[in-house]
């Protein structure tokens, strides 16, 4: 039996690719019984290869039903399955739900306590409604690669696929916005996320930036566009990050850099000298950092309260120390793969707790059982085999 604070939810999952299944992860790792739809002849690829590891971190505590969307009876098994669930998630772009008739209108008649939640790349409905959407399309258009990079090199993309990632998480937290509110109204309702909509939400100051100053932000490579001095700095043996800002950290640094007359000198003495200066002020800190190793400035730095850390290569993230200790990764065998490790919650509670209870199961893993809860006959079953609906 599925434990965890979710676990009185049934979730059908109709998400491929990212954005979608983020948020589904968002709910299972916490309990929900999810069911992933899949097709019986496979995604295309969507998603990345079924044993790579993106596709094992991204599907895992999930049970797995293969149906022929496209097949009569593979929508009436759909149907069943939405009569009993608390949440329905889909990523199709918004024409293709419509076609189908599994289109929130369609489903709330069958089940009004339903929660349907859809992500896009634009949203339901406007100019760019049947456009597909895909993550770096979003980090363009909506800001963040005119502010990332250094000045002079253009546009340059994160390294992560940040609008898929916020899109998803935005839209878990409006299904369990939409599930607490259910419980005054007795009534599910749409949920709706996009990437665009989400990339812009997290450009938060630079936003801010122009929507109240008129600043149009620009690049700023590794230096924070605002707090100075805050950047990326060559040591003895490589590069660290040190954020220095304000009056009060600028002057500890100082200090503990062996510099304290650096605090008091015009070109640095306020936030404003320090901004108009920064090149030169960058230049005269790194002359002094260069002198000693990485990890002697960061425990030196940090003893003194400012904040200094490493740039660490994504095995090094692993093997941190603080990072054992948050036990953020999760190990769960797999039939095929034997044991994976996975990434986990960046929540903790102090009672309820997320897990990793399954590995991502193989396609079609769990359809019969599937089928059996929900009333179809062994004859019946080995029907929609034979047809190709399952």
């Amino acid at each position: 039996m599925t434990q965890g604070p979710l676990a009185r939810f049934k979730v059908i999952d109709l998400t491929r690719v990212r954005a979608g299944p983020t948020a589904v992860r968002q709910l299972t790792d916490w309990g929900a019984d999810v069911i992933k739809i899949e097709s019986p002849g496979g995604d295309a690829g969507l998603g990345g290869e079924r044993h790579g590891p993106d596709f094992q971190n991204i599907h895992r505590n999930k049970r797995s039903l293969t149906l022929n969307l496209k097949a009569k009876e593979g929508l009436d098994i759909l149907k069943r399955l939405a009569a009993q669930a608390d949440v329905i998630v889909e990523n199709y772009r918004p024409d293709v739900k419509d076609r189908l008739g599994i289109d929130y209108a369609s489903l709330r008649a069958i089940n009004p306590r339903l929660v349907y939640a859809s992500i896009s790349g634009f949203g339901q409905d406007g100019p760019y409604r049947d456009r597909p959407g895909f993550d770096q399309i979003a980090q363009g258009m909506g800001g963040l690669m005119s502010i990332t990079g250094e000045p002079g090199r253009g546009p340059m993309r994160v390294g992560i696929p940040v609008a898929d990632l916020t899109a998803g998480i935005f839209c878990a937290m409006g299904i369990l916005i939409a599930l607490l509110e259910r419980e005054q109204s007795g009534e599910g309702q749409w949920v709706q996320s996009n990437l665009l909509a989400a990339q812009i939400a997290m450009l938060d100051f630079q936003a801010a930036r122009w929507l109240i100053a008129k600043e149009v932000p620009g690049q700023a490579g590794n230096n924070h566009p605002t707090s100075i001095p805050t950047g990326v700095f060559a040591t003895a043996d490589g590069h660290i990050n040190i954020a220095a800002a304000g009056d009060e950290i600028f002057a500890r640094f100082c200090k503990a850099l062996d510099a304290p007359e650096m605090a008091s000198d015009p070109a640095y003495a306020t936030g404003t000298a320090r901004s108009d200066n920064r090149d030169r002020l960058n230049a005269a800190i790194e002359a002094i950092t260069r002198t000693r190793p990485s990890a002697e400035w960061i425990e030196r730095l940090n003893k003194a309260g400012v904040p200094s850390g490493p740039i660490n290569h994504i095995n090094e993230v692993f093997d941190d120390p603080q990072v054992k200790h948050l036990n953020i990764t999760r190990r769960v065998p797999h039939k095929v793969l034997g044991e994976v490790e996975v990434v986990g919650q960046a929540i903790e509670l102090s009672r309820s707790k997320w897990s990793v209870r399954s590995a991502t199961p193989e396609q079609g893993e769990h359809t019969d059982a599937i089928l059996s809860e929900l009333g179809y006959a062994a004859a019946d079953i080995a029907h929609l085999h034979e047809t190709g609906v399952v």
